[in-house]
């Protein structure tokens, strides 16, 4: 299947859960520091919905300060109510503009990393297809904003659920999920995980911080 198909996949599958929220599980805490479900779901349709240029010019605006700009991006959405929200998401389920970046690759990582942001504090878990996975995993090694694989460095990551492994060193095993939200400096997934190279990945996720 082609990743353009597998990160609209994941894009209708995001919306999905969106969509079956109440009202107190939109204003729930996230893996994303201090964002709401709603910032989350709001920061990936200003992100991945914006054309290159928009992305260049509203980067410039803020002083080339992705932070900042995220962070303006969620407050222009506050006044957007979650069913708008989802059905941006849901229209634009195929990747363009930024999201289409490195043939779709930039949609389906975001999208499946800012899905387990929500999903794993609410305690809403899913199997997400290997196939889907899998390609996740092997962009998040290298993509731009996440640098799995620098992150990792020193440490062979394996996934028990099934055939993926990358880099070398002590072993951290665990489901492909977990070993992507690591990936993405998501200390708290690190529970999930065995081995000697959870012991790397902790001493050095102390000084960072998720994005």
């Amino acid at each position: 299947m082609d990743l353009t198909t597998l990160a609209s996949q994941e894009r209708d599958e995001f919306a999905d859960l969106l969509a079956g929220l109440t009202d107190q599980q939109w204003n729930a805490p996230t893996l994303c520091g201090s964002w709401r479900v709603r910032d989350v779901a709001a920061h990936a349709i200003a992100y991945l919905d914006r054309t290159r240029s928009g992305f260049t010019a509203a980067l410039a605006k803020n002083r080339f300060n992705l932070d900042r700009l995220n962070a303006a991006d969620v407050h222009s959405l506050l006044p957007c109510p979650p069913a708008r929200i989802v059905g941006i998401m849901r229209a634009h389920a195929k990747p363009q503009g930024v999201g289409s970046g490195f043939g779709s690759r930039v949609a389906l990582v975001e999208c499946m990393i800012h899905q387990q942001d929500i999903r794993r504090p609410l305690n809403l878990p899913r199997a997400i297809p290997a196939e889907r996975l899998r390609a996740a995993l092997e962009f998040a090694k290298v993509a731009p904003l996440i640098r799995g694989g620098w992150y990792t460095r020193g440490a062979r990551l394996v996934a028990t659920d099934f055939d993926w492994s990358t880099g070398s060193g002590p072993e951290v095993r665990g489901p492909g999920e977990a070993i992507l939200m690591a990936m993405a400096r998501r200390r708290s997934t690190y529970a999930d995980l065995t081995g000697p190279g959870v012991l790397i990945l902790s001493q050095r996720g102390r000084s960072d911080r998720n994005r």
